[in-house]
């Protein structure tokens, strides 16, 4: 699978991690920044990476942030892009069966590597359950219009 994983300086160092985590899967990672922990502004790199997942260009993505929430918030205003901020396993498994989330965000001062992996693996291994879930992505999609 296709993956854009974008951070701002709070989400730099578990993006780091994530990475090669992620590889190790076997996916291909994008990194859309940051590039260190000097103080960046997180729209500047959850916009552009959320909209190469809503264009189609991977086939998810993940942003980090100090919190997750201002990541959360930039993904979520792109048209097409279902963000999930999630602190544990069990909302990253839920987010994708029922709500077939497109993006993932975490927080990279909120969780740590270890929780952050255990999540990233969830929410990559699964799918979306479809069914009477459909019916609620498909409200989304059309309001959006």
């Amino acid at each position: 699978m296709k993956i854009a994983i974008c951070s701002d300086h709070g989400g730099f160092e578990l993006k780091l991690r994530l990475i090669p985590f992620i590889e190790e899967m076997g996916h291909t990672v994008t990194d859309f920044g940051c590039c260190s922990e000097a103080s960046v502004d997180y729209p500047d790199m959850a916009f552009p990476m959320a909209e190469a997942v809503a264009a189609g260009e991977y086939e998810r993505g993940i942003a980090i942030c100090g919190t997750g929430i201002g990541v959360s918030i930039c993904c979520n205003k792109v048209k097409g892009i279902r963000c999930a901020l999630c602190g544990d396993v069990l909302s990253a498994e839920l987010t994708r069966r029922h709500n077939d989330s497109n993006v993932l965000a975490m927080g990279g001062r909120i969780i740590g590597p270890e929780t952050a992996k255990a999540i990233t693996r969830v929410w990559l291994e699964t799918g979306f359950d479809g069914g009477r879930h459909e019916n609620r992505i498909n409200k989304i999609t059309e309001y959006e219009k």
